[in-house]
């Protein structure tokens, strides 16, 4: 588990979900990941608190601009600073959130562990810096369409490209049972991704890299490969599309997340110029999902 000495924290109270969903879009639009980990509750009034952590000290004006773009003025008034540690406010983050199905998957906390039902395919988050908990419309969308995929066809060579938690990666190897490459640009989330795998007893099958783009000779080999994920963002998911079509093999498999619903026909876009064709859209929580084939 990763652990820093102290985290930035912001903290907005909302009145209802939509205003809280709204506030974390617009945030997770700008705060790029590793920049900051953007994460809403309904509290037991049944108001919302949407909480921002940050290594680094936050742009306090660019915040509350941002908030005020979203909620209005008043709320962005509202909105409060502090420093916290940062293990504590992960540990309780996770402690709060309930188990999260998707398919035959279902993503939960140490705490839940007795609450996965015998016919779900099991994978236990640690409390960690990085993103992809299951409970974000991204990562929920790749497992629904994961789990769609894997119905009817088997792939061998996988890739989770920004693997943040290893959550990905973690739920292919366990309902493959095949060796699964898992990369990220960020070091912590590499060894949380590593973490994860050996506490989800995968971790001699899905092999954590770092890594920026395509740019690590473990691509070229274990390429060509047969499904690719990444949960990404929009703009490094357009400029990634040339590059990722070079290391597919014929007929495969591209799972996109990570990408507001808006963004969606600029990335399905990019990808049909190099020969992927959409086969599904999934809509979840106002953030689209991909579900792409190369083209022979």
């Amino acid at each position: 588990m990763i652990s820093l000495a102290s985290t930035h924290r912001v903290n907005v109270a909302v009145g209802d979900e939509h205003t809280a969903k709204g506030i974390v879009d617009a945030l997770t639009e700008i705060f790029f990941e590793g920049q900051a980990a953007v994460a809403a509750f309904e509290r037991p009034d049944g108001r919302w608190d949407v909480t921002v952590h940050f290594a680094e000290p936050p742009d306090q004006p660019l915040v509350r601009e941002l908030v005020g773009n979203a909620a209005g003025t008043e709320i962005a008034a509202s909105i409060t600073f502090d420093t916290v540690e940062a293990k504590d406010w992960v540990k309780a983050s996770l402690e709060d959130l309930v188990p999260v199905s998707a398919g035959r998957f279902i993503v939960h906390g140490q705490h839940d562990r007795a609450r996965v039902p015998p016919n779900k395919l099991g994978i236990e988050i640690e409390a960690a810096l990085a993103f992809g908990t299951g409970h974000h419309g991204t990562t929920r969308g790749c497992l629904l369409l994961l789990d769609h995929v894997l119905k009817a066809w088997r792939p061998r060579r996988v890739l989770d490209l920004g693997t943040g938690t290893g959550v990905l990666a973690i739920a292919a190897a366990r309902a493959l049972h095949e060796k699964v490459l898992a990369s990220d640009i960020d070091p912590p989330s590499v060894q949380v991704a590593r973490d994860n795998a050996r506490l989800n007893v995968s971790g001699h099958l899905v092999q954590a890299i770092r890594a920026t783009g395509f740019a690590a000779p473990h691509f070229a080999s274990r390429a060509p490969f047969d499904l690719v994920l990444a949960n990404i963002l929009a703009n490094p998911l357009r400029q990634l599309a040339g590059p990722m079509a070079r290391q597919l093999a014929p007929s495969a498999m591209v799972i996109l997340s990570g990408l507001l619903t808006h963004q969606a026909p600029a990335v399905i876009a990019a990808y049909r110029a190099r020969g992927l064709v959409p086969l599904r859209h999934l809509r979840v929580e106002g953030w689209s999902s991909l579900l792409l084939r190369k083209v022979n």
